[in-house]
């Protein structure tokens, strides 16, 4: 039987490593709240191969006493709590002491510093938890920490890290979530001896969240502020237009902490109801402000998740804060910036003027005639293609299920320029049937309407059918660009000058990270330095798709795709995002040709009763089920 032990310090602080340090951002992070408990204004972060090969971090803060240097790397001593009684009163980002000790466990650490009293510094070095001796070193004032060779001693650690792109995007995620909570911070990062930000310091949070999201994003910020006995909060929360299909977007500080709070995120939600659709999220950098009595920081190892000693005060304040400033202002017209492009200034929203009656009755006649002439031409080769149409509407490769698809019509000739429908009516071709034509099969007595701009309501020989419109579509979709994927038919659509495209960091290394898969969804994709990515190609049966945001959409769904999805999960997740995206959407109004393409196109694809999510896409009731109701059974 085994007897009970004292672990050596070697294997403490590796234990300790591998609940503080998950990945190098975690370093990064560590290593930046200490410059900041060190009263630094200026941080250089200097970072090599995804800091697997150096993360460096430079400050000119207060430094280290040459006397505390052995205890530098002791396990859990702190210069920022003397007793018990101080856990309950944190006012500094770190406070357990347990942060150097961990990374120099795992590293080839050095680490040098110098206070201003002093006219020499001091170095020492560690490799893997084993410290060498302390000697002089000549240094500015400040701190400078290398880090090199992450998990060097722990190689099933180092096995798992991600890609080059993927650490870095977590550590600029590290870097931009200090930058924010921290405007008057001089802060640089560099990747590979490039410089990815210098943010010179400012007085201003709305300058600061410009250069990390762009101009356009800044300008539908709204302003809130309160304060109550709760304390207070203050900050940007994002225009309803403004919203991302995850909770990435959202950067709640607590005190100057970046944390993860459920109710606080719940309230922020709520706040919200009826102005977003389902599954998207606001964004918001709101800052909450209370005495550090009143919470609990302690309660998770990277002090990411808090405990208040009474939530509901918090909840409520955010609640009615945003409620409040919702109701008292003009969401369609123009938003206030406090502390924007000169006090109170006004940034009007882009919309676009109200359509001319007559100019798009035009357009649609235009439309309707080229549809037409379209689908002549299309007749009057269908003989001569048959072959080629059968090619085409093969099987699905088995390891993607058995399933045959009819693509859409060949979106070679373009619709009449300046027309502007609704999204993606153009893919929905018009399918009349003339005399003798053979045509997909469809009901001689099918007669169809459209009933709220959502449904479809068609007859048949059964009795009543109900269609979703918009489930029915983008099952439609769905096949067609997987049947396309999978045989490597994605038409690309170039573009004739590359679009900047701004993103999170995260978000954009996440981008160039995925470039070949994207690639395979006909996107062309180019890093273009920061967090801005060039949209150089995108797929041209989603031309009627605002090809910007639905990269944007794309980045959120990669940020969510879980721990480890494989690339199978990646591309299906993606393609039930885009089909989605690019199906007709409920309260379009649909032409009647556009009504018979769609219900042409259910014949056509296998799985027709239900959408990619699994929403049925029709109900039906029964020539029995109507007598029954109308008492005609007897």
């Amino acid at each position: 039987m085994a007897r009970i032990q004292q672990l050596d310090p070697h294997v403490v602080n590796k234990i300790a490593a591998g609940e503080v340090i998950e990945r190098p951002a975690s370093v990064v992070k560590e290593l930046l709240e200490n410059s900041l408990d060190a009263l630094a204004t200026r941080i250089e972060v200097d970072i090599q191969a995804g800091g697997a090969d150096l993360i460096r971090v430079a400050d000119d803060g207060e430094g280290i006493h040459p006397d505390d240097f052995g205890l530098a790397f002791a396990s859990h001593a702190t210069s920022k709590i003397g007793s018990a009684e101080d856990l309950e009163r944190v006012r500094t980002m770190g406070f357990r002491g347990e942060a150097i000790a961990s990374i120099a466990a795992v590293s080839k650490f050095r680490l040098r510093s110098r206070i201003p009293d002093e006219d020499v510094g001091q170095e020492i070095e560690v490799n893997g938890g084993r410290a060498g001796a302390v000697s002089p070193c000549g240094c500015p004032p400040g701190t400078v920490v290398e880090v090199r060779q992450l998990f060097f001693n722990t190689p099933a650690r180092r096995k798992f890290m991600k890609t080059t792109a993927t650490e870095f995007g977590h550590i600029s995620e590290q870097f931009t979530r200090v930058a924010i909570a921290n405007p008057r911070l001089h802060a640089i990062l560099r990747h590979n001896d490039k410089t990815v930000y210098e943010l010179p310091p400012t007085d201003r949070l709305i300058d600061r969240l410009e250069l990390f999201f762009g101009k356009s994003t800044a300008e539908q910020l709204i302003w809130v502020e309160s304060e109550t006995a709760a304390g207070r909060l203050w900050g940007y929360v994002g225009h309803p237009s403004q919203s991302k299909g995850s909770r990435k977007g959202q950067y709640l500080f607590l005190n100057g902490r970046w944390i993860q709070d459920r109710s606080l995120q719940h309230a922020l939600g709520e706040a919200y109801r009826g102005l977003l659709m389902v599954g998207r999220y606001p964004l918001a950098f709101l800052f909450l402000e209370v005495p550090p009595e009143v919470v609990d920081v302690n309660v998770h190892p990277t002090k990411s998740e808090v405990r208040f000693s009474d939530s509901q005060q918090q909840y409520r304040q955010l609640l009615s804060t945003l409620r409040t400033k919702f109701l008292g202002m003009d969401l369609d017209s123009k938003m206030h910036l406090p502390g924007g492009r000169g006090q109170n200034s006004a940034a009007k929203l882009d919309t676009p003027p109200p359509p001319d009656p007559q100019r798009q009755f035009a357009m649609e006649t235009e439309l309707t005639e080229w549809a037409k002439g379209a689908l002549a031409t299309q007749i009057e080769n269908h003989s001569q293609t048959s072959t080629d149409a059968e090619q085409e509407t093969g099987a699905v490769r088995p390891e993607m299920g058995q399933t045959s698809v009819a693509t859409f019509p060949s979106s070679t000739e373009a619709a009449p320029q300046g027309y502007q429908s609704a999204p993606h009516a153009s893919q929905l071709s018009p399918q009349v049937e003339p005399e003798n034509a053979e045509l997909p099969p469809v009901p001689r007595r099918q007669r169809v309407m459209q009933v709220l701009d959502c449904y479809l309501v068609v007859e048949s020989d059964a009795g009543l059918m109900v269609i979703d419109q918009h489930a029915l579509h983008e099952r439609v979709m769905y096949e067609t660009l997987r049947k396309r994927v999978l045989d490597g038919a994605v038409e690309s659509q170039k573009l004739l000058v590359p679009q900047p495209i701004e993103l999170s960091p995260r978000e954009a290394a996440l981008v160039i990270d995925n470039e070949e898969l994207l690639t395979q969804l006909g996107f062309g994709v180019q890093e273009f330095g920061k967090s801005t990515v060039l949209l150089t190609a995108y797929p041209a049966m989603l031309s009627r798709t605002e090809p910007g945001r639905l990269l944007r959409d794309i980045a959120d769904q990669l940020d969510g795709a879980g721990k480890a999805p494989t690339r199978r999960d990646i591309l299906d997740s993606l393609l039930h995002m885009m089909s989605c995206k690019a199906a007709i959407k409920a309260g379009q109004r649909l032409k009647p040709e556009e009504m018979e393409s769609l219900l042409a196109q259910r014949h056509l694809i296998d799985d027709a009763h239900h959408c990619p999510h699994g929403r049925p896409t029709a109900l039906i009731l029964t020539r029995d089920e109507l007598d029954r109701q109308f008492g005609r059974l007897g």
